[in-house]
Parts: C-alpha cells; sequence; structure tokens
C-alpha cells in the first residue's frame, strides 16, 4: 500500500539530531512526514533532487533589527526578511528599538499586523522593558508571537532604557519566560564619553571597553540569581563575560554574533571605518580568538546576526554622530559555512548554534530539528561552493555589508518553510509565507 507525500527531497546529506546521513527526506501538509523510507512504497508529488547538497534544519536568527515602523529608510520587515531566507534563515526574533519602540500591546499587533502576508519567513517579536511598563512584562510575554522582553541596560539605537537596578529588578520578577539583555554599564559609559575621539572610530572599543561589559553582566547575574530569573545575555564579546555566565549556566544563557567571531579591530577599524561601528564593539585579535575558545567550551548557546542596518550616508558622517550597527542576517549563513569550511567550528556545532539552541533555549514548537512530525524548514546548502559576497546579491534596504568582497566557502541554496521552497538558487517565491512562531510558554492547553 503506496504511502502519499507533497514533496520529496531525494539524496540529499541531511544533519540529524544524531548523525549526518544521506537520505530522503518526506514532507505532507508542512511537516516532516518520513524520514530515509523505501521510495517504492512512498510517493510524492513533487521531488526535488539534492545530491551534492547538504540539508540543515532551518537557521534561526534570534536577534534582527528590522526597523518598521519608523525606520523604513533602513529596513523594512519585508526587505529584512528577504534578506534573510536568501541567505538560508528560515526564522528571525526582532527587536523592539522602532520608532514608536513595541512596547505595548498596540503596538505589539501593530508589528504582527505588518508582519501578515508581508514577511518571508517565520518571526517573533520582543518587546521592550521600560519603567512604564515594567511590571506589566509578564502579561506583554504571554501574547503568541512574542519571543520574550528585552532590556537595554545601556544606550544603543533608539530610547528604550532600563539603567537602574531597581527597575530592572522589577522586570526580571514580572513574568517568568527567559529575557534577552543588551548588557553594558550606562554610568560607565556616560563617565568614559571623552574617551571618544573625533573622527576616529577605532575608539569605540576604548569608549565602550571590556569593563563596561562585565560591569553590566555582573549586575545582571546578581539580578537575576537574586529573583530566580532566567535571563540570555545578547552579543557577548568578552572572555571575562563567558567566564562569569559559566558560573550561573542554571540561569544564563548567552549569544554571539557573526561578526565578533570573524572581524577583529586592528583590522576592521581601518579598513571599514564607521562602517566597523556596533555595539558592544568589534574588540581585539585577542578577543575573538577568546571567543573561539570559548566556543570549543560549549559557550555562547546561540548565534545572532544583530542584524542592525542603517544607510551608508548615516553610516559614514564622522564618528561619533556616525550610528552603531551593521547588517547581518544575509550573511549569518554564508560566513559561519567559511568557518565550518575552514575548520574553526563543526557543522553540528553550527547546527546547535541556530536551530537546535533556539528552540532549546525559547520552547519553539515543531522548530530547530529534522524530526518526524516537526515543520518542513530547511536551510539547504553546498558546503562546497566557492564565491564572493556582492554587493548585488545583497537585499537590505542599507545596501550595504561588512562582508562586501569576502570570498566564501559555502553558499545557501535553498530556504524551505513548511516544505515550500521560499528561496531557491537565488530565486524568491512568488509571495511571502511568513508566519508568527508558536511558544510552549504561550500555548494554550489542549481542550
Amino acid at each position: 500500500m503506496p504511502v502519499f507525500h507533497d514533496l520529496a527531497l531525494k539524496n540529499g546529506s541531511v544533519v540529524l539530531a544524531d548523525k549526518t546521513v544521506q537520505t530522503t527526506l518526506y514532507v505532507r501538509d508542512g511537516l516532516i512526514s518520513a524520514i530515509g523510507e523505501n521510495s517504492t512504497t512512498h510517493v510524492a508529488d513533487q521531488t526535488i533532487e539534492c545530491t551534492g547538497l547538504t540539508i540543515l534544519p532551518g537557521v534561526i536568527d534570534t536577534q534582527v533589527h528590522f526597523r518598521e515602523p519608523g525606520m523604513e529608510q533602513n529596513e523594512t520587515l519585508e526587505s529584512g526578511s528577504r534578506a534573510a531566507v536568501l541567505g538560508g534563515v528560515t526564522g528571525v526574533f526582532e527587536m523592539p528599538n522602532t520608532s514608536p519602540p513595541t512596547t505595548t500591546l498596540e503596538t505589539l499587533n501593530d508589528k504582527l499586523n505588518r508582519a501578515r502576508q508581508h514577511m518571508w519567513c517565520d518571526h517573533a517579536f520582543y518587546v521592550g522593558a521600560t519603567a512604564d511598563n515594567a511590571d506589566q512584562c509578564g502579561l506583554l510575554e504571554s501574547h503568541q508571537g512574542v519571543a520574550g522582553i528585552k532590556i537595554f541596560m545601556g544606550s544603543s539605537t533608539g530610547d528604550l532604557l532600563v539603567a537602574d537596578d531597581s527597575l530592572i529588578e522589577r522586570v526580571l520578577r514580572s513574568g517568568h519566560r527567559r529575557i534577552a539583555v543588551h548588557a553594558e554599564d550606562e554610568a560607565r559609559l556616560q563617565e568614559r564619553l571623552s574617551y571618544r575621539i573625533e573622527n576616529e572610530p577605532a575608539s569605540h572599543p576604548i569608549w565602550r571597553d571590556d569593563l563596561t561589559a562585565l560591569q553590566a553582566t555582573q549586575r545582571l547575574l546578581t539580578l537575576a540569581r537574586k529573583t530566580g530569573r532566567r535571563v540570555h545575555v545578547l552579543h557577548v564579546t568578552t572572555s571575562e563575560e563567558l567566564d562569569l555566565i559559566a558560573q550561573h549556566r542554571d540561569i544564563a544563557s548567552c549569544e554571539i554574533t557573526p561578526q565578533h567571531l570573524t572581524l577583529t579591530a586592528e583590522e576592521a577599524y581601518p579598513r571599514l571605518g564607521t562602517l566597523a561601528q556596533m555595539n558592544p564593539p568589534i574588540r581585539s585579535a585577542a578577543h575573538r580568538q577568546a571567543l573561539w575558545r570559548w566556543l570549543e567550551q560549549g559557550l555562547p548557546d546561540v548565534i545572532g546576526s544583530d542584524h542592525a542596518p542603517h544607510g551608508q550616508d548615516a553610516k559614514e558622517k564622522p564618528y561619533p554622530q556616525s550610528p552603531s550597527g551593521m547588517p547581518g542576517v544575509q550573511t549569518l549563513v554564508p560566513i559561519m559555512l567559511n568557518h565550518v569550511a575552514h575548520h574553526r567550528l563543526s557543522l553540528r556545532r553550527f547546527v546547535d548554534l541556530t536551530s537546535a539552541g533556539p528552540q532549546r533555549l525559547f520552547g519553539l514548537v515543531r522548530k530547530g530539528r529534522i524530526s518526524v512530525g516537526y515543520d518542513a524548514d530547511f536551510t539547504i546548502v553546498d558546503l562546497k561552493a566557492r564565491w564572493t559576497i556582492e554587493p548585488r546579491w545583497l537585499a537590505s534596504r542599507c545596501g550595504w555589508s561588512p562582508f562586501t568582497g569576502a570570498h566564501i566557502t559555502g553558499k545557501p541554496i535553498g530556504t524551505m518553510i513548511r516544505g515550500h521552497r521560499v528561496m531557491w538558487e537565488g530565486t524568491l517565491a512568488k509571495h511571502p509565507i511568513g508566519q508568527p512562531f508558536r511558544f510552549e510558554a504561550t500555548e494554550k492547553p489542549l481542550s
């Protein structure tokens, strides 16, 4: 008796939870329906030949800034998510520092409505913590389509800032989901403003120094321990922070970015100038090497691009008038595959950082692994393809990348979401099909 499926991905090298095998994946009704079954009894309406390609669980970028509403000249939900799927990313967590910021049910619902039928990938939105909503964060985080609460301990793009310990503690005591935190100490930033040198972007990491990050992380972990609240430290840049986080693994997780694993202050600021400016900063080669050592030790938990686009005209203003942030959602997969090709990390570790890790930390429903019954979300790559990142490939409205001109080994070939090819060999589907992520914490009990 034949078993019917909608789609078969044939003869790809499939990265499963426990092994990588050359096999065939079957999809029915948007879910993975079988793995490696006999093709004489399993029949598919459509077959895609994947010989020579590697099929990963869909890559999830857990930190992007798509700038809508209020800064659409830099990015929109449509253009940012288009860049994501062109780069092999199947889902994103979008940050709240828009204009107006995402801090209320009204502004959250506005984003969800804007995303409907416009976003190419699946998505969830963070709600920003403020003095006004600190005691309502538990209510705000419970809504479907919400990735969680985001705290900015240090000032960055936008006007969201929760710098005082008593206010941070109020936020931590409201709700129960893991809270994402930009950990830079605002008081130290203000004290060190004189360390910024006019027209010298290389002074950026001197102003926002190692201790600025470490002090904020120390304060955060003290408050997390006091309140028993789980926290997620974003874009960690120093070995000292990771050493501290390693001592609090029951309540603390953390993220690293491709930029901090790839760029160094010694090379990036002379070459890129203010295009290299981001918060926390690109640091020294010694810091970069320390981050790689911690990756070997099982930290951090996830990779996020911290995609934070600004137009090139704004970025080329003289430092420090230039805004901080750089695009990255489209280059996350290529840059990290290039590191895999150069044996800096294994493909399985990459999958854990971009698929299994996000699912594990945030409780995503039916995401993060290739398993029967899970969503048929796949990032399909050619690990041997050699190519160069060129401006014409980039889809972000900002129009530039710090990685333009980089020679890469490893290329995203296809992006599949719930069994639909939203991107194949650089060509997009006719219509975006992104939907809000589902989270275990917001699922209603089955009746």
